[in-house]
């Protein structure tokens, strides 16, 4: 099976483009194909975090939650917790 191909012009700074050209001889990989994997690997993180943040959604009880964040009890804020003003 053949992978249909598209051509397209990017754009990188100097020190980007070094650092991939060395990562890619590292690799012993084209840069061509470290780019390629590099753009893989993030479309399958995003994918990967958006099912997994969805479905955790769908099993949210806010109620529970609520009743979690008010509840009485506790230990109140150290000094060293809060936020500066």
């Amino acid at each position: 099976m053949t992978t249909k191909v598209s051509t397209f012009s990017l754009r990188l700074p100097i020190s980007l483009k070094a650092a991939v050209e060395k990562l890619a001889a590292a690799d012993g990989t084209s840069m061509n194909q470290f780019l390629v994997m590099a753009a893989a690997e993030k479309l399958s993180a995003i994918t990967t975090a958006e099912t997994f943040f969805t479905e955790r959604k769908g099993r949210g009880d806010p109620a529970a939650a609520i009743r979690f964040l008010t509840r009485p009890g506790g230990e109140k804020p150290r000094p060293d917790d809060e936020l500066p003003n």
